[in-house]
């Protein structure tokens, strides 16, 4: 599986954050922030401490596609 967070990226672009205003706002560690800057996977409730602090959805901030190639 693939994951990108380039939704999330325009997020904070669009609402004029930085992704460590966005950090320290929804709690969550630099070592997961560093993660989804390399598009790893991270825990379900770092992405959920995110969506509450940017009022939105999973799917307005990870993309997650098959990896088929192989």
């Amino acid at each position: 599986m693939a994951y990108s967070y380039n939704r999330l990226w325009k997020l904070l672009i669009d609402r004029k954050m930085s992704r460590t205003e966005m950090r320290k706002q929804a709690g969550i560690s630099t070592n997961i922030l560093a993660k989804m800057g390399k598009d790893e996977p991270v825990s379900m409730d770092s992405l959920a401490k995110i969506c509450t602090t940017l009022n939105c959805g999973l799917d307005d901030i990870v993309e997650i596609t098959t990896d088929t190639q192989k």
